[in-house]
């Protein structure tokens, strides 16, 4: 088991990074300055030497090679530099991002909002999982649009309880692998999220070249042209020969010209999405992993033999191949040998075989990055522990539970423990006392605890469930559904779910408050009672003490607690802290008279 960095570790580490790669910076951009100097030198000192050769023959003209061979060596180095100036860039801000992390100042600079359409999800929106400042943002590392949609979908489905501790053991063995974890986080050019849509449209579409055959032919054709023109050039054999297998050579083209035309115009996006495949895919395939989950990625990358780096390398070389077409000195030549046929009936083959591959590949890739995203979140976090899932009945029990998306150091820690002997919590207090955030900071780590990684907590034991919350239930204007139809939609639907036995965990914010207090009180008790009897957990929160007589009536099943206030100095202040039993006392009508509403209160008192 590695070890686990002390607290501050991880911004030490970041800071003492982040000065190393500012240096390398400042070094290869001074080494790319002067490679273009140089370059350009030498570009001048080729036309130079050639007219010094032929004009006044002062020298001879094969020393034009020497200025040729710097230039295109100075010219590699040029790229190679530009290429790791780039990768310093992209690591300079995966490490300001991890101390932006650290020090609470991450909102609004991540990614917020995958391709997650979750109006209707039981808790997304309540539980602020995607969006600025979301749980998603905190979390997400991940360059591909696959790695992003496979974080998006763990945060949203409940895993099972083998998965979640596959997942914490391979999470507990990348959070040590930061050079891992930085390499997937700067691949590629983009500084947006890599979308692979072009290479999942390209690759089912139907084979145009399909013929043994023909690509059989194609190199025979070249071989019987060359042939015949070295016979005839330099034997004197006959040229009717070397006629007559140009024109073959030419028929065969024209045939399949529109057809290779077709796959060479169509390779040229989906082999540049590919190359970006090729760092992710490598980093998985030699990184050597432990835990079983990692390996079991590692092996479905084989593929007869291969490994999918290499059988993307193929076709990327592929393409580049096709690439070649347009440089100026090659080109005839090129022509001569079918070069485009050749290569089109190539990528033809490779994608007919593997069609299907791709689709998993990309699939594995996004499953490592999401892995790889919450490594960083456990390194950061030194000191929250994973959680301990169970078995069995439905259980939670957390420990100084606090919420993972505001400042620790204002952050009231509270325990909430339900089962199947306390099932349900009310909740009650005035507005701002805290009510909704203890919803949200329970819902919150389940979600974290149930996708593997460390939960915001002393200690969380929970066994896997499904949330169903309402703490965000909104209406629609276009749909023309008020609020309280909308929330009792989703109470629907978490019924339903209980009603199948799906472990459910319940998260109701000031329950049916849409409607009047006399049908209030028994449309709650009705619905709390309902998901008690079909052994669902979870809390409610209320600021009308009429609702609180429903634990009472279901106790011991249901307890009361409730968050305090004192008014000071006309401020409403709170400690934030969960206590037993129903609220004793109200500031409302004080701290109305305190902003000015004296003279409405002294009519109504």
């Amino acid at each position: 088991m590695p070890m686990q960095p002390s607290e501050n570790a991880a911004s030490s580490i970041y800071n003492n990074r982040l000065t190393e790669r500012h240096q390398s910076l400042k070094g290869l951009m001074r080494w790319a300055r002067v490679a273009g100097y140089m370059r350009g030198v030498t570009g001048i000192l080729i036309p130079a030497t050639l007219w010094l050769a032929f004009v006044p023959h002062l020298v001879s003209a094969w020393l034009a090679v020497i200025p040729a061979a710097a230039f295109l060596a100075l010219h590699k180095y040029y790229e190679d530099t530009y290429v790791k100036l780039n990768r310093a860039k992209r690591g300079i801000e995966f490490y300001e991002q991890g101390i932006e992390r650290i020090e609470n100042r991450w909102a609004g600079s991540g990614i917020a909002n995958p391709r997650f359409t979750g109006a209707n999800h039981l808790y997304a929106n309540d539980l602020d999982i995607f969006g600025k400042g979301s749980l998603f943002e905190l979390l997400c590392t991940a360059r591909t649009r696959s790695g992003q949609e496979t974080l998006a979908r763990w945060l949203c489905e409940p895993a099972t309880r083998i998965e979640i501790l596959r997942r914490q053991e391979a999470i507990e063995e990348l959070r040590a692998k930061l050079d891992l974890r930085e390499e997937l986080a700067i691949f590629g050019s983009k500084r947006t999220a890599i979308d692979f849509d072009l290479v999942v449209e390209w690759a089912p579409r139907p084979s145009v070249l399909h013929s043994g055959v023909a690509r059989v032919v194609a190199p025979v054709l070249v071989a019987i042209s060359l042939s015949a023109f070295a016979s005839s050039y330099w034997f004197h054999g006959n040229p009717l020969w070397l006629g007559f297998a140009v024109v073959a050579q030419a028929a065969f083209g024209l045939v399949y010209r529109k057809r290779v035309s077709d796959v060479n115009w169509e390779i040229h996006e989906p082999a540049g999405e590919l190359s970006l495949l090729q760092t992710p895919l490598e980093c998985l395939e030699h990184e050597d992993f432990s835990s079983p989950k990692l390996r079991e990625l590692r092996t479905a990358l084989q593929t007869n033999g291969k490994s999918a780096s290499q059988q993307v390398r193929w076709l990327v070389g592929l393409n580049e191949m096709l690439e070649s077409r347009r440089n100026s000195s090659v080109g005839p030549f090129l022509f001569v040998l079918l070069w485009s046929t050749q290569v089109a009936f190539a990528i033809e083959a490779w994608r007919r075989r593997h069609n299907a591959d791709l689709r998993r590949w990309m699939n594995i890739v996004g499953e490592f990055e999401a892995l790889c995203a919450l490594p960083s979140y456990a390194f950061e976090n030194p000191e929250y522990p994973f959680a301990e899932i169970l078995e069995g009945k439905i259980r939670l029990d957390g420990q100084e539970l606090r919420h993972p998306l505001l400042p620790q150091s204002q952050c009231i820690a509270n325990s909430v423990s339900l089962g199947t002997e306390l099932q349900l919590m009310m909740v009650s207090g005035s507005n701002m006392s805290g009510k909704s955030t203890l919803l949200r900071t329970v819902g919150i780590n389940i979600v974290l605890a149930q996708c593997g990684a460390p939960v915001c907590a002393q200690q969380l034991k929970c066994s896997p469930m499904t949330i169903g919350a309402t703490l965000h239930v909104q209406d629609s204007l276009q749909s023309g559904k008020s609020r309280f139809y909308a929330e009792i939609r989703r109470l629907k639907d978490m019924m339903m779910l209980a009603d199948e036995g799906v472990p459910v965990l319940f998260l109701l914010d000031e329950i049916l408050h849409g409607t009047n207090s006399h049908d209030r009180v028994i449309g709650a008790e009705a619905v709390i009672r309902g998901l008690v009897e079909r052994n669902a957990i979870g809390l409610v929160t209320t600021h009308d003490l009429a609702l609180t007589r429903v634990a009472d009536a279901l106790a011991p099943l249901a307890a009361n607690v409730h968050f305090e206030d004192h008014l000071e100095n006309g401020e409403m202040k709170f400690d934030y802290l969960l206590r037993n039993g129903v609220i004793q006392k109200s500031n409302a009508l004080e701290l109305m008279r305190a902003v000015a509403l004296n003279c409405s209160l002294r009519i109504v008192h």
